[in-house]
């Protein structure tokens, strides 16, 4: 091993090294089953680490670090879009409450020439005002659109209304008034603080060899200096609930939709797995819980779990689709017998061991192609340990049908509940 890098763990063939130079982490994997490679770049910074005034920042800075840097933009004719479209890449960005990351998919022998952008735009980014104005207007475009979305309205106000100290509170496009009106300085302090090689990994999957890899690592990377200033950690904490909360929307629409959201624990805790296992028998298939309690009797045409792990304490969140006429009370009741009926009766082994296949199956989907294990990392080292993706079907194995209990009667209760209604305006649907 080059004395560049220290190695510092495997798993499932994927290897972590550090850069000794500025304590970038690498994670590598070799793949030559197809001749490409996936670059992402993940910062460990999203909207957890913005407060009022400055909300979808990291958001703002995703969009403008692709406006330019030092090495690539218009004035020398090699803009980032142009120079990796050129070869074949499939490029973009996305942001959530724990990272940012940016990605390439290309050609192999192309590598470089993403390693290369990302290594530049990681600390020369342009950040211009002339560049701000404009891609504001796009990013509030963007808002505007999740506005017309009564999913996307109800989900943000449930989370607004479930946590009210921790910045997940804001969801991550930010506020409309902090969209508009945050400072380019602002924006420049902001990507100063976090957008550091000590802050980032650089995710390789694909058809390179591990010492190319590295190198070209080390060329581009390894002249950057780690941050000057220790990272901010984010240290607020959400106060115990004490009863529950309760949020409804009354506007244009197509059907009712009822939410019935729980915080749960942060995405490294043990109890994160059984709560996986508890939302596939809840959500999956048509001898799901919910398929029979709540579509089979025409009362919504689709139910949603999500048992969001995250860096912090999450949410596992219940969203039932109605169907036109049917009132939200009747669904919320039917979601609420549901979760009661398994506190005090369990679940079968059988339907343990059919979430654990479907979760099984989609393992192995994610595990297709460069992207996708990249996409799955990049997840994993955001919630704050990468090896979360690789041993997660391991720890998934091991829930016994009594762990789904124990955090159904954990977690599901009344007085740590958070609930949503949207009520269409133009529909007859209505709570009683």
């Amino acid at each position: 091993m080059r004395e560049d890098f220290e190695s510092v763990r495997e798993s499932a063939g994927i290897k972590e090294y550090r850069l000794t130079k500025n304590d970038l982490t690498v994670l590598f994997m070799e793949d030559h089953s197809a001749p490409v490679v996936t670059l992402m770049v993940t910062y460990r910074v999203g909207s957890r680490n913005e407060a009022v005034g400055h909300t979808g920042s990291t958001h703002l800075l995703e969009h403008l670090m692709f406006k330019g840097s030092t090495n690539y933009n218009k004035d020398n004719g090699n803009t980032i879009w142009k120079v990796l479209q050129d070869v074949g890449s499939v490029l973009n960005a996305t942001t959530w409450f724990d990272r940012t990351n940016y990605f390439e998919l290309l050609p192999s022998e192309h590598l470089e020439k993403a390693i290369a952008i990302e290594a530049d735009r990681m600390r020369n980014a342009f950040l211009r005002d002339e560049d701000r104005q404009p891609e504001m207007t796009v990013v509030r475009n963007e808002f505007e659109r999740g506005e017309n979305e009564p999913f996307e309205v109800l989900d943000k106000h449930v989370w607004a209304t479930a946590y009210q100290a921790h910045p997940y509170h804001h969801a991550t496009i930010g506020w409309r008034s902090d969209i508009e009106n945050v400072s380019t300085e602002r924006l420049r302090q902001f990507y100063d603080t976090f957008y550091w090689p000590n802050n980032a990994t650089v995710s390789i999957i694909g058809g390179v060899e591990e010492e190319t890899a590295l190198d070209l690592v080390m060329k581009h990377f390894g002249s950057i200096g780690k941050s000057p200033h220790q990272i901010p950690e984010m240290y607020t904490t959400e106060p115990i609930q004490e009863g529950q909360r309760r949020v409804v929307l009354r506007r244009t629409g197509e059907v009712p939709i009822v939410g019935v959201a729980h915080k749960s624990p942060h995405g490294r805790h043990d109890d994160t797995y059984p709560l996986q296992v508890l939302s596939s028998i809840l959500k999956s298939g048509k001898n799901s819980r919910f398929y029979k309690s709540i579509i089979d009797k025409g009362l919504a045409s689709d139910v949603s779990v999500w048992a969001h792990a995250l860096h912090d304490d999450g949410l596992f969140i219940t969203y039932a689709f109605l169907t036109p006429g049917t009132a939200t009370d009747l669904v919320e009741k039917t979601i609420w017998e549901e979760y009661d009926r398994i506190k005090e009766e369990g679940v079968t082994k059988q339907e343990v061991e059919r979430a654990k296949a479907k979760i099984r199956a989609e393992t192995a989907f994610s595990r297709d192609g460069s992207y996708s294990i990249a996409s799955h990392l990049n997840e994993a080292i955001a919630l704050g340990d990468w090896t979360f993706y690789t041993t997660y079907l391991e720890r998934v194995e091991e829930v016994k049908t009594e762990d789904v209990q124990r955090v159904s009667r954990a977690y599901l209760g009344e007085d740590t509940s958070t609930v949503g209604h949207f009520i269409p305006t133009h529909t007859d649907a209505g709570e009683g």
